[in-house]
């Protein structure tokens, strides 16, 4: 992945690709103590509402633009519970959110793009597709031809609506009826 990264996708899949490749310190994830760093919180519950004021966190070494035909709110899917800790963090990152796109072609100078009718070139040196899922049933067809049962859920059954919650209660549902 180079210094200059175009995202397309506005979903959870772009935001977790976002979220990996901006990673400033692994020691975040599992550190409470980096953790807490990382974001200026106050473990000694010294500062009103324990959060350093204007604290930021570090900016990666590169720069991510993210985009999206759609326009509107980036994450718009995301978890309740997740999804704002998602779009923060992207947001003090410093990842470029562009919706309303209209992609117009990639060549050595970056991702051009249209927004609002105007001409954009991104000077991008990767782009990471994250955008537009499909079904891929090739081996249900098969094993169902086969006279072998198969169940399908999650993404498996409908890409357009990746759910995980929805994913684990087929799952869960599933197993219990066989």
């Amino acid at each position: 992945v180079g210094q200059n990264v175009a995202i397309i996708g506005g979903g959870g899949i772009g935001f977790d690709t976002a979220l990996y490749i901006t990673e400033v310190d692994k020691k975040e994830e599992k550190d409470p103590a980096a953790f807490a760093e990382a974001w200026g919180i106050d473990r000694g519950i010294e500062i009103p509402g324990g959060i350093e004021p204007g604290h930021t966190l570090k900016k990666p070494q590169r720069k991510v633009y993210m985009f999206k035909r759609s326009k509107g709110k980036f994450g718009g899917g995301l978890g309740k519970t997740t999804g704002w800790i998602h779009r923060l963090t992207l947001e003090q990152r410093g990842i470029e959110q562009i919706s309303g796109v209209t992609y117009d072609r990639i060549d050595a100078n970056g991702l051009h793009v249209t927004v609002k009718e105007e001409s954009k070139v991104y000077p991008v040196d990767t782009v990471i597709l994250c955008a537009g899922q499909i079904s891929n049933r090739e081996l249900e067809d098969g094993l169902s031809k086969a006279g072998i049962p198969v169940h399908l859920l999650g993404g498996a059954e409908e890409a357009a609506e990746l759910d995980a919650y929805r994913a684990i209660s087929q799952g869960t549902r599933l197993a219990a009826s066989i």
